[in-house]
C-alpha cells in the first residue's frame, strides 16, 4: 500500500524538460493576485483543508506585507501553481511560520538568523496530474529565495503525510508535532533545514534548484518601474553555491 508521501512524484532528471516550460511570475497586479487567491481556494477545498466560502478566494494579511512575495507558476500560459515566499529577520519577523511556531523560531531570530518561509504552496488539481514534477518546479523558488536572502534556515509548514517528501528532497527535519494553523482545518507541523550546511547536498541531487544572480534579482528585487517579471530561464550555471559567510546553526 502506498503512503501519502508517495503521492509526490519521483525526482525529475538532472535537466528537467519541464523547467524549460515554466514561467515564474511575481504577482504585481490585482488581477494576478486574485487569480492566485482563487487557485488557493480551489486547491485547498479539493484537499479538504478549508471549509467552503462564498467568495471562493483565500487570502490573508501576509499577502500584503513587504516581506512576502507571491508567485504564480505558469505552464502553457496558464496559472498552474503558486507559492508565497516570506522572509523573517530579527528586524521583521512577521511571517506565517513564525506566527504559528513562535516558540521554536523566535530563539533563532534572536540569534540573528534569517529564515525563508515558503508557504501557501498550491497547485491546480487537474494540471498537477498532467505535470507530476510540478511540486519540484514550484518549490524550487524556496531554494532560489534561500540563496538570494542568504538564509540560515529554510522552513516548511506541512501536513503530517507530506513530511517524508520534504525530508527526502529538501533534507528537512521535523521540529514538532502537527498544530492548528490559521485558516486551515488540518494541522501542520514545522520542518526546517540548516540551509548553509545542507544546500550543496540538495544541489548535487537536484542541479536545477540552482539559480543565477540575474534570475534572483528579477524575482525578488521589487521596483515600482518594473513590470511583473515572467522568468523562463532553462539554462542555469553549473557553479557551486557561494556565500560570503556561513554560520552553522548552534
Amino acid at each position: 500500500m502506498k503512503s501519502a508521501a508517495d503521492s509526490f512524484p519521483a525526482a525529475p532528471g538532472r535537466k528537467s524538460a519541464l523547467l524549460d516550460q515554466v514561467d515564474y511570475r511575481l504577482a504585481a497586479t490585482e488581477a494576478e493576485k486574485e487569480a492566485i487567491y482563487s487557485l488557493r481556494y480551489k486547491a485547498y477545498l479539493h484537499e479538504g483543508a478549508i471549509e467552503p466560502r462564498a467568495d471562493q478566494r483565500l487570502t490573508d494579511r501576509f499577502d500584503d506585507l513587504p516581506n512576502s512575495w507571491i508567485f504564480g507558476i505558469y505552464l502553457d500560459g496558464e496559472l498552474t501553481s503558486s507559492v508565497r515566499i516570506s522572509v523573517a529577520t530579527p528586524d521583521n519577523d512577521d511571517t506565517p511560520a513564525v506566527n504559528a511556531f513562535r516558540d521554536l523560531l523566535e530563539p533563532e531570530l534572536a540569534r540573528g538568523k534569517v529564515i525563508v518561509d515558503p508557504n501557501r504552496f498550491v497547485a491546480d488539481p487537474a494540471r498537477r496530474i498532467k505535470y507530476p514534477a510540478l511540486p519540484y518546479m514550484t518549490l524550487r523558488l524556496a531554494y532560489v529565495a534561500c540563496t538570494h536572502f542568504r538564509a540560515d534556515i529554510g522552513t516548511a509548514t506541512v501536513r503530517k503525510e507530506h513530511q517524508a517528501f520534504y525530508r527526502r528532497v529538501f533534507l528537512h527535519k521535523s521540529l514538532c508535532l502537527p498544530r492548528p494553523y490559521p485558516t486551515l482545518t488540518k494541522p501542520l507541523c514545522l520542518m526546517a533545514v540548516d540551509y548553509p550546511t545542507m544546500c550543496e547536498k540538495v544541489f548535487n541531487r537536484y542541479p536545477f534548484f540552482r539559480s543565477s544572480a540575474f534570475e534572483r534579482r528579477m524575482l525578488f528585487e521589487r521596483s515600482s518601474h518594473r513590470p511583473s517579471p515572467a522568468m523562463n530561464l532553462p539554462e542555469f550555471p553549473e557553479f557551486p553555491f557561494e556565500r560570503a559567510t556561513i554560520v552553522p546553526q548552534s
